[in-house]
């Protein structure tokens, strides 16, 4: 890397490993791709020795994969140890700071994000961007998308780009920002150059994800089964497995779902998100007392508020309206919490007030995130905050734009059918309802059923097509002129045909003849 190219005659600091004391005597570098952690260690000496916590991390992840959490918990021990006493390493920092970004990710735990914040400025005070520090450039990259601050993450990738091109670790950081900010063929491009610089787990993930967005399903499950065949760790395979059980339940698959989802919790039993997952098919599986166990138990070990309002929907189609509004006040709660410490929760907010609060406060929510990101999910929520609010017809042209660019949503298509409903445009409100319930049937326990009642309300068009399409008298066989059997005589010809010139006289016949 091409950190390490210019510093080759600096000895980097050892990375030590729980309960053993040896020593690494080669260079350490981190870049966080899309949450996860990038450093390259090397040894001398034991090589034979079996590695520690904290060097399975540095392996797991060196390809842009990600990291078991007893590892990332034993790498920031490490690093903050070193750092105590080496306050002007700025690698380290970049490690360090790199590793509580991965806590933050797998815990939802936001308050992660400013020690991550902290620590990586403090290596960018040590060396400066202008001076090449792309693994601490890099990972503040990382750090504004997991916070969804994608404008950020966008010029910090590119700025590691404009003065690298060809450092692979900025394309990762990239997708994410392009994508987020709604701008799906940079996205693409960025990909593309992702796997042409660097195939493998990360560039296979992203791929993925680009294919998903732009309505290739079946990329989009090649992608991501090629990135578990990369896979080199169980955190790896797990975090593969789990995306493969989003693919399929957004297929509204939910038992091949629940299968992959399994899968990935056999393989890494902390990756709750997995947990989230199985407990979504699980509900779609009529098996709503399980789904809600499992909701709690991911609940507790990852607070995110989407998770809070997909309990809360669940909770309120069983009936218990309750346990629902409790979730909902949790919702609120771990917003609030997660602004506090940076992070963009605008969507899943607007949402919830569009539903359960108050809609005119969710329009003026989402219309600021609107302005700063102009994605589908964006587009989407504005759309369906501006027809609660009543203003069907605005509701409409946002719920085109989150509909149009490709991305196969039950949750978009059921938006806008309602807002045609309201519209009085029964053809298209069925055109979209019928899409969302082919697309995933189970894709809300509250919205699902509804769509179901309001197709059935509508009901099936006329037989014979559509009304204007019909003749408005019944068909009559028109007169036609009767055709005119007789030669027309052409009036320059001459009546009586002469005879050519080179023509003989037919032969008189003989007297034998007439006889």
């Amino acid at each position: 890397m091409d950190r390490f190219d210019d510093d080759a005659q600096t000895p980097a600091p050892p990375v030590t490993f729980t309960g053993r004391k040896t020593l690494v005597a080669a260079g350490v570098a981190v870049v966080l791709i899309a949450g996860a952690l990038l450093i390259r260690p090397a040894r001398t000496g034991d090589d034979a020795r079996p590695p520690g916590p904290s060097e399975r991390a540095a392996t797991a992840v060196g390809m842009g994969a990600p990291a078991s959490a007893a590892d990332v918990v034993a790498l920031m021990a490490d690093r903050e140890k070193w750092v105590a006493a080496h306050a002007d390493d700025d690698a380290s920092w970049a490690v360090l700071g790199s590793a509580y970004l991965e806590q933050a990710r797998r815990t939802a735990d936001s308050a992660w994000y400013p020690k991550a914040e902290k620590a990586l400025k403090r290596s960018l005070e040590v060396r400066p961007a202008e001076k090449g520090n792309f693994d601490a450039m890099t990972a503040m990259g990382s750090l504004a998308n997991a916070r969804r601050d994608f404008g950020t993450g966008k010029k910090w990738g590119e700025l590691v780009r404009a003065q690298a091109p060809r450092r692979w670790t900025a394309y990762p950081v990239l997708v994410d920002a392009y994508t987020g900010l709604g701008d799906y063929k940079g996205a693409q491009k960025a990909m593309e150059l992702l796997l042409e610089l660097r195939p493998g787990l990360a560039a296979h993930v992203r791929a993925s994800q680009v294919y998903r967005d732009r309505g290739w399903r079946e990329d989009a499950v090649v992608s991501m089964e090629s990135a578990a065949a990369s896979a080199k760790a169980p955190a790896e395979k797990a975090y593969a497995l789990f995306r493969l059980g989003e693919l399929s339940w957004e297929r509204g698959e939910p038992a091949e779902a629940l299968r992959q989802y399994e899968g990935a919790l056999r393989t890494d039993p902390a990756r709750s998100e997995a947990l989230a997952g199985r407990a979504r098919a699980l509900a779609a599986l009529g098996r709503g007392g399980e789904a809600v166990r499992d909701y709690r138990m991911a609940l507790g070990r990852t607070p995110v508020p989407r998770l809070a309002r997909e309990l809360g929907e669940l909770l309120e189609s069983l009936g218990r309206e309750q346990e629902a509004r409790e979730q909902y006040e949790a919702l609120r709660t771990m917003a609030a919490r997660d602004g506090a410490n940076g992070v963009d929760d605008d969507v899943v907010l607007g949402l919830y007030e569009a539903d359960h609060g108050d809609p005119a406060a969710a329009v003026r929510r989402l219309s600021e995130e609107w302005e700063r990101h102009k994605s589908m999910q964006a587009a989407d929520a504005l759309g369906w905050a501006l027809y609660r609010a009543g203003d069907h017809t605005a509701a409409l042209e946002y719920a085109k734009k989150a509909t149009e660019p490709g991305l196969r949503s039950a949750d978009f298509a059921y938006h806008r059918a309602m807002i045609e409903r309201a519209l009085g445009d029964e053809a298209g409100a069925r055109r979209h309802l019928e899409e969302a319930l082919r697309t995933n049937p189970y894709f809300s326990p509250v919205r699902g059923p509804l769509a179901k009642e309001a197709l059935a309300a509508i009901g099936q068009p006329p037989a014979g097509g559509p009304e204007h399409l019909q003749p408005v008298t019944p068909w009559v066989e028109p007169e036609l002129p009767k055709p005119n059997t007789k030669p027309k005589a052409d009036p320059k010809a001459d009546p009586k045909p002469k005879a050519s010139p080179s023509a003989k006289p037919s032969p008189e016949p003989s007297p034998s003849a007439t006889r």
